[in-house]
């Protein structure tokens, strides 16, 4: 496994012919994917520079189509609220998940409350936008509601 990794907040690095990476100054990587129409896989908290810095990392002749949402802690969903305003993009999500208690349902700690996607996806739910294809992969654990993204094309997951 590659442990380390050169990388500076706010610069975008391209992986791969379909895949470029911009950090947020915060706990994990942000991810995105794709040419033409781009794929934004968790946004990242609520942070302007961060906004700035993906819109920047766009070519004149992309554009953000999907915004894919692993899980809805606040280190990682509520940017794209703000990028689905700058964009018009739509944001696809696992369904909200409740943890399970002895006294009932509660919201999961960390949760972005504010949250709302715009489409509901499930396992095994394929995700299109121009040359990339991610197939949807249910892993609860960290969230009830946590989802992993299989990019087809290269055989990439983005956990």
């Amino acid at each position: 496994f590659v442990t380390e990794f050169d990388f500076e907040y706010g610069r975008y690095d391209r992986l791969s012919p379909l895949i470029r990476r911009v950090i947020c100054n915060n706990p994990g990587p942000f991810t995105f994917t794709g040419t033409g129409n781009v794929a934004v896989i968790y946004p990242g908290p609520l942070d302007d520079a961060h906004l700035d810095a993906i819109m920047a990392a766009l070519s004149p002749d992309e554009q953000v189509s999907h915004i894919v949402i692993t899980h809805t802690h606040l280190d990682h969903s509520p940017l794209a609220m703000a990028l689905r305003a700058r964009t018009g993009a739509k944001i696809y999500a696992h369904a909200p998940g409740h943890a399970a208690a002895f006294d009932g349902p509660r919201l999961e700690e960390g949760d972005d409350a504010d949250f709302a996607p715009d489409e509901i996806i499930a396992h095994s739910d394929l995700i299109k936008g121009g040359d990339w294809t991610l197939e949807c992969v249910f892993t609860p654990g960290h969230m009830s509601g946590h989802m992993c993204y299989a990019l087809v094309e290269e055989k990439v997951a983005y956990v």
